[in-house]
């Protein structure tokens, strides 16, 4: 059987490089996607089942040059994990139009050229999109607008690759995580917001980045071969439990 490959955006660290290492010991072959050559570097090292190509998704005529650079390397692209995305919170009054685009550009934008780009392999192989987007995309909160609209647009453009590309034999999801006990996430979370989380999240706790792979690797596979337009949300059932964290609102 041929080796399956996957293209995973933003793989220098978090999701992405959890993303990575588990494809890889699901057997898959992965084409590590970043902007920041030096991390990337540091978390390719030790993979050899993976080659990192440094790259800006946000950027045309380089998602062009990706997706031309991992079909040379590899030949075929069996799933696209479109992980790559910024966070930039901050009061709708504050958010000038450089600092919405900058959010729009990666997270948004990025997607739609990535995936597009793709969709030639991907029919080849009856391949599989899975998009990243976030809990801040399903429910509303404070200091999100840039963030929480971007992830909102990649919950529905999924929707559109689904309806769309289902002919091809191409399937679309979407996987939405709650909080994530990330490096950043722990470095910029006061003690007050993480236990406002706790206390709304009726597993009691933040996620792993292993956990949110496990829910991306399986919709890449062909477990999931019946499966497409679906919004998973992985976030311990914070969408469950409606808005409005105190701790958030400042």
């Amino acid at each position: 059987m041929t080796q399956k490959i996957a293209l995973v955006t933003g793989a220098a660290r978090g999701i992405g490089l959890a993303t990575t290492k588990l494809l890889i010991e699901e057997g898959w072959q992965v084409a590590m996607i970043d902007r920041d050559g030096d991390e990337l570097a540091l978390a390719a090292e030790g993979l050899d089942q993976a080659k990192p190509f440094v790259y800006d998704v946000s950027i045309p005529d380089q998602v062009t040059g990706t997706i031309a650079a991992v079909r040379s390397a590899f030949g075929r692209i069996d799933a696209v994990v479109n992980n790559a995305g910024v966070a930039d919170f901050g009061p709708i009054e504050d958010t000038d139009f450089a600092r919405w685009r900058r959010v729009m550009e990666t997270n948004l934008d990025g997607v739609f050229l990535v995936s597009q780009a793709a969709i030639p392999s991907l029919k080849e192989t009856k391949g599989a999109l899975l998009n990243i987007a976030s809990i801040s995309g399903l429910r509303a909160s404070t200091l999100r607008v840039a963030y929480g609209t971007s992830k909102a647009a990649v919950i529905q453009l999924t929707k559109q690759q689904a309806a769309e590309l289902g002919e091809y034999g191409i399937r679309a999801n979407c996987v939405c995580p709650g909080p994530v006990r990330t490096k950043l996430a722990m470095a910029v979370h006061s003690p007050e917001i993480i236990a406002a989380y706790h206390d709304a999240i009726p597993l009691n706790r933040y996620g792993s980045e292993r956990e949110i792979a496990e829910v991306i690797v399986f919709l890449c596979s062909e477990r999931a071969s019946y499966v497409t337009g679906q919004v998973v949300a992985a976030d311990g059932g914070f969408d469950s439990t409606g808005v409005g964290l105190p701790a958030l609102r400042v």
